[in-house]
């Protein structure tokens, strides 16, 4: 048997008790740790009592942190922290483990091999029957198999410390995932696909969820400068095209540019030129779904804040990170 901890960083969704009772119900060997990471800026003291409460037998085993809001990086460093364990597990607070997972687990860890730095778990996203998926369901399809996802993440607790943990300048969960793996990995430590099975349900539509993801722009900049314009292609993600949302917000700053300075015919150009990229990017996000009228009002509303929101992000992203060095430089 594998002695191995578990981190799960939370904003304390309802989903977290869910979490946690299904760890508790998981047949097989039970974790020696389980590190809650309270990555609220203010929790309130015994909030987590409640969730904490569904671990049965398993709650004394439980221990709570707080990381102080900073983020999705510095909650799972604050957990890593916490670990006295070889292994350290990393599952999302939206993350069911399946029935079996903790024996999955037991055999995904058995490993003597001293170049084995990490086992990714296998997430399934329950999608509706009898009609297309919305986009919130399909992003989050798209996060299980996302690689390298800490959403069920194994990794050696040594290996992780001699990598200084995850890169706190990532604001997004994501992208420090794979910064983190391509860094073991171009230390010539290996990742390996594992075995055991958890359930990510799909989240609520949220109205505003696709403009905060576009803070991602600044990280996917953060990205490009420690691992190079190819990075992408490494850990099999979509690449980052951004030169869609800034040619849409070009031609819409250039249209009211054009509207003040007393240029009617030019502005009306430009605003035509700004409407077609516009209903270019709503007509790819509203064809694949269900197309609703609250999801279609949403993705219209969306599809013209969206593109502004990016380039906002990715220049801010490029001006902060400037002196960003590529992490070979720095390694060591």
């Amino acid at each position: 048997m594998t002695a191995y901890a578990v981190v799960i960083p939370t904003l304390a969704p309802d989903s977290l008790a869910d979490c946690l009772a299904a760890l508790a119900a998981s047949i097989g060997p039970k974790p020696r740790q389980i590190v809650l990471v309270d990555d609220r800026a203010h929790p309130e003291p015994g909030s987590l009592d409640h969730p904490l409460g569904v671990l049965g037998d398993l709650r004394p085993r439980a221990t709570v942190v707080a990381s102080g809001g900073r983020g999705p990086a510095a909650a799972r460093n604050t957990g890593l922290r916490a670990v006295t364990t070889p292994w350290a597990v990393f599952l999302a607070d939206d993350v069911q483990p399946g029935p079996h997972w903790c024996a999955q687990l037991d055999r995904d860890l058995a490993t003597d091999a001293p170049d084995i730095a990490g086992s990714e778990g296998v997430i399934a996203v329950p999608l509706p029957g009898g009609r297309a998926p919305t986009e919130t369901e399909r992003e989050t399809a798209a996060r299980a198999r996302a690689r390298w996802s800490t959403a069920d993440m194994a990794y050696r607790t040594d290996a992780l410390k001699q990598a200084r943990g995850f890169d706190e300048r990532f604001r997004c969960a994501h992208r420090a995932d794979i910064d983190l793996a391509l860094r073991l990995l171009d230390a010539g430590l290996r990742i390996r696909q594992g075995r055991r099975t958890s359930m990510m349900p799909a989240r609520p539509a949220e109205r505003w969820a696709s403009l905060r993801a576009q803070r991602r722009h600044a990280d996917d900049a953060l990205m490009t400068r420690l691992h190079g314009p190819r990075w992408w292609h490494r850990a099999v993600a979509p690449p980052s095209r951004p030169a869609t949302p800034l040619a849409v917000t070009a031609t819409g700053t250039t249209a009211c540019a054009l509207a003040l300075t007393g240029h009617p015919r030019a502005a009306l150009a430009a605003g035509l030129g700004w409407a077609a990229g516009t209903a270019a990017i709503a007509r790819a996000r509203i064809a694949p779904g269900p197309r609703s009228r609250d999801e279609v009002t949403t993705l219209l509303v969306t599809s013209a804040l969206n593109p502004p929101a990016a380039t906002w992000h990715r220049l801010a992203g490029r001006w902060r990170h400037r002196a960003a060095q590529p992490w070979r430089d720095t390694a060591g």
